[in-house]
């Protein structure tokens, strides 16, 4: 069972939490389920549009539907001395790099696949945090690392090159590279949260995301929309106002209420979803020896999830002790 999700039922059962406490956990599983349509999205605006220009218009678009809620969430923030920095590395972790090697992953590979590999982030947390800030790993999240990147080299190995995804090996090396600039925003926003309301670090990365993808639209080889297809046209306003607004916004409310370790664990739900929609709207398919690599993908997830028990949640009103509020 998904880390903390026991934990809250049984208090359910018992009667002893108010149902608020669930919030966080229902908020990380809708962002999962968005999520994984986001690679389907994707898929269908790179078939007409340039991918970098997709990008940037979802950034934009995003940072269009937050400007309402700006004001009002500034006037209420403290800013700290030397968070700059850490805001700055943040978005050039995610959106910025991430979605350069986001974009570029599924020019060249499914958008199940690509899927699958997200498996990896919560183990890529896992010993960024050990490396960082010096949080114990045991022997089990190694194996489980080892066996799980065994699983992905297998899923990229058998892939098998098509019109729509002509280099799986290459396209899920750089959707891995992805999951490794999503580990280091995951750590810098665990961080950021407990100062600042999540809503507001969501409106933060698509200004940045908008910013840094703007020159994109100046260079000689990009190609500039110079007409409107309706389905790529709603793919990029769905990715727009549902994806970088809407599961960004439910992942980092999320993150700001429960360990950084637990919420990236959600990230296996991502996987099993998009191979779901990958078939049902996409009709991708899995060879048997795929999903094998699948399943090792997963079951090296879950070998290396932490056995421990848990530590008592903090207290909801304790999440933001400078800002004064809550995230929206």
């Amino acid at each position: 069972m998904l880390p903390g999700l026991r934990r809250f039922l049984l208090l359910c059962l018992k009667g002893k939490t108010p149902v608020s406490v669930f919030f966080p956990y229902a908020a990380l599983i809708s962002a999962m389920l968005l999520w994984s349509t986001s690679f389907i999205a994707l898929k269908l605006a790179f078939a007409t549009y340039d991918p970098l220009v997709v990008i940037f218009a979802r950034m934009a678009i995003a940072s269009i539907c937050f400007l309402p809620f700006l004001l009002p969430l500034l006037s209420k923030v403290r800013y700290r001395r030397g968070d700059g920095q850490l805001l700055a590395l943040m978005a050039l972790c995610e959106p910025c790099l991430y979605f350069i090697f986001e974009a570029k992953a599924l020019t060249l590979t499914t958008a199940s696949q690509a899927g699958m590999i997200t498996a990896v982030l919560p183990l890529l947390v896992a010993i960024s945090a050990m490396v960082f800030l010096h949080e114990r790993v045991t022997a089990r999240t190694f194996a489980g690392f080892g066996i799980a990147m065994a699983g992905a080299l297998g899923l990229s190995l058998t892939g098998t090159a098509t019109e729509s995804a002509p280099n799986p090996l290459l396209g899920n090396f750089f959707e891995f590279l992805a999951m490794v600039c999503a580990a280091g925003y995951t750590l810098l926003l665990k961080h950021l949260s407990e100062r600042y309301p999540a809503f507001l670090l969501t409106g933060f990365q698509a200004f940045c995301g908008s910013l840094f993808f703007f020159p994109v639209l100046l260079f000689p080889g990009t190609g500039l929309p110079t007409h409107l297809e309706t389905l790529p046209a709603l793919s990029v306003l769905y990715l727009g106002a549902c994806i970088t607004l809407g599961a960004y916004g439910l992942y980092n409310y999320g993150v700001s209420r429960i360990p950084a370790s637990q919420a990236s664990a959600y990230v296996n739900l991502i996987p099993v979803f998009t191979v779901f929609f990958g078939w049902l709207i996409l009709g991708e398919r899995f060879t048997a020896l795929q999903y094998g690599c699948a399943a090792l993908v997963l079951s090296g997830v879950a070998l290396s999830q932490n056995r421990l028990p848990e530590p008592p949640a903090p207290p909801l009103a304790a999440a933001h002790p400078s800002s004064g509020i809550s995230p929206s």
